[in-house]
């Protein structure tokens, strides 16, 4: 058995909408909303963002 890792897995926009099944003009808009984890700053700037997985997880089990 290998042990678990507390390490955060990041999710950018291709992975994530490949995951959950849903465009990004669909993940986006369910942002404006508040109906979807918020995206985190990848950079100071913030140009890049994603999303940790296991809340995106916790999302998709509160769907389902």
């Amino acid at each position: 058995m290998e042990p678990k890792s507390n390490s955060i897995r990041i999710l950018r926009m291709p992975q994530l909408s490949q995951k959950i099944g849903l465009s990004p003009s669909t993940i986006y808009a369910l942002l404006k909303a508040g109906d979807f984890p918020k995206q985190k700053k990848l950079t100071k700037a913030g140009y890049a963002v994603g999303w940790v997985e296991s809340e995106i997880d916790a999302w998709l089990n509160r769907k389902n």
